[in-house]
């Protein structure tokens, strides 16, 4: 995460709301597991223990971190729309034609095929740049060469 406050997505911030509810469930789960005085009898049950016990460690310090994006992401206020930044939302057109629009996100969801992170070739490309820009970068396939439409609400027709 980073220490200085960056604009978030509503879309990135219901995931990371989402997430933290269930890592919150998780929590109570273990912790509950954990406080049951019956659970504890020979070594394996003390290993159990200890386990459970860094597997608390570990969820709160997720919960942590949820709970500083998210406060970091309404501190940030929304994601600029003259330039493009982590939580925007950006329109491009590429060299065949083909047009579609993006989010700039921090983490790759698979279930949201509209989600570019930023530290991706197409993410690094787009960051800083504003509507009309020319971006350049590098895919397996070779260069590949795009021109940002818009930021913010896409183009009407593009949704």
């Amino acid at each position: 995460m980073t220490s200085e406050p960056a604009p978030i997505s509503d879309a990135a911030r219901h995931a990371l709301e989402q997430e933290l509810a269930d890592v919150r469930t998780e929590r109570a789960t273990v912790a509950a597991a954990l406080r049951d005085p019956d659970t504890v009898g020979d070594r394996a049950d003390e290993a159990d223990e200890l386990q459970r016990a860094d597997e608390l460690d570990r969820l709160d310090a997720r919960i942590a971190d949820l709970t500083l994006r998210l406060g970091q992401g309404a501190a940030a206020g929304p994601p600029a729309t003259d330039l493009v930044g982590v939580g925007s939302t950006v329109t491009v057109r590429f060299a065949g034609g083909s047009v579609e629009t993006f989010q700039i996100g921090e983490v790759a969801s698979a279930s949201d095929q509209t989600l570019v992170t930023s530290d991706s070739p197409l993410g690094r490309a787009l960051l800083g740049r504003r509507a009309g820009d020319s971006v350049r970068y590098a895919t397996p396939a070779g260069k590949v060469t795009a021109v940002v439409v818009s930021l913010g609400t896409p183009p009407e027709g593009q949704e």
